[in-house]
């Protein structure tokens, strides 16, 4: 499998911890669609959005950023991360990301995930008690909504569907589905039986944190016939990519730790986090990909050699860094680090077990 480097964003509407400005929703809504159309200018792969529910991020409605997106670029291939699929309706995902497919000539993903972030819950009129139900159940009706149309189908959760004519149907016939997983191992088993790629989600911890997420993936792929050798597995993780180390951790430290504190609510509360503590996460035996170009390219081809993951996915920016570094970040991102890595990952044979 060929390398594919990406980026992501929450999309935060965060106080810039160094100017004291807040952006307006407009503005983070359109710096948005300009990261996307930067990131294939300079011949990234990925671009995904996140889907949060709160006044901090404007990521509620990721699809229609997708959409614009797709309007605004001609290569790069476009994705949620994640969409939060217990707390959606199956068929309104399907229909609306078909759609975007339809306007991005084939370019769309879907990497469904069960929510870190749980506040779609009970807006949504959904029990948490639910949690890991739900995500089974609307799942296993997305997979059905790929494989055939029209669909006769029932669960628990949803009304049943009978005959039911879902459309449109995908560009190119299909959509690639993956699961977002955090490093639960029931997450990793349940995704691997079914045979979809993964998304590895890493925020804090060591460069080996998902050593035997990746092991359990991989067997229970095995087991269940598929050929762990041809499912995707993907790192997706905060990072910045400055013109030097000390740059790259000047210029993110601040914004990464307004958002730990104010944006990564999840199911408590943020947390302050030291200089000393970001300096040991962006260290070389660490998971945030941050730095110079190269101790990017060097912990990307890390992550390569531990768990053969075929796709890296980076947030860059999160706490709301201004545009302009922002940008700068991409921009190297694409032209510094990813041609090294593509052609240092195709010279190597990919680990399987």
């Amino acid at each position: 499998m060929t390398f594919e480097i990406g980026i992501m964003t929450f999309g935060e509407v965060t106080e810039d911890p160094v100017t004291g400005r807040m952006p307006s929703p407009r503005q983070r809504a359109r710096e948005t669609i300009e990261q996307a159309r930067v990131a294939d200018q300079v011949g990234l792969d990925v671009f995904g959005v996140g889907e949060h529910h709160r006044t901090d991020f404007v990521g509620s409605a990721p699809t229609i950023l997708l959409a614009a997106a797709a309007e605004a670029t001609e290569r790069i291939r476009l994705t949620s991360a994640v969409t939060v699929l217990s707390s959606e309706d199956p068929v309104r995902v399907w229909e609306q990301f078909a759609t975007i497919d339809l306007l991005s000539a084939g370019r769309v993903e879907i990497i469904a995930g069960r929510g870190s972030y749980t506040e779609s819950f009970p807006l949504f009129g959904y029990d948490l008690r639910d949690y890991a139900d739900l995500f089974r159940e609307k799942l296993d009706l997305l997979l059905k909504i790929r494989e055939r149309n029209p669909l006769t189908w029932s669960g628990r959760f949803r009304a049943p569907l009978h005959d039911a004519d879902i459309a449109p149907r995908a560009d190119g016939g299909t959509i690639p589905i993956w699961v977002g997983v955090g490093g639960s191992p029931a997450s990793a088993v349940s995704t691997g039986r079914l045979g979809l790629p993964m998304a590895l989600a890493l925020l804090l911890g060591p460069v080996t944190y998902h050593e035997q997420t990746v092991e359990l993936y991989r067997a229970a792929a095995a087991q269940a016939g598929h050929d762990p050798a041809t499912l995707p597995i993907s790192i997706n993780t905060h990072g910045y990519v400055g013109r030097t180390s000390q740059e790259a951790r000047e210029t993110m430290y601040p914004y990464f730790a307004k958002g730990m504190l104010e944006n990564n609510h999840q199911r408590g509360q943020g947390f302050p986090l030291s200089r000393a503590a970001f300096d040991a996460q962006v260290s070389p035996g660490s998971g945030l990909l941050a730095g110079s170009p190269q101790e990017v390219i060097d912990k990307l081809l890390t992550y390569h050699e531990l768990y053969g993951v075929s796709r890296a996915l980076i947030q860059m920016g999160f706490g709301g860094m201004p545009q302009k570094e922002h940008l700068a970040a991409i921009e190297r991102l694409g032209t510094e680090v990813a041609p090294v890595v593509r052609r240092e990952t195709a010279a190597v044979p990919e680990r399987t077990a």
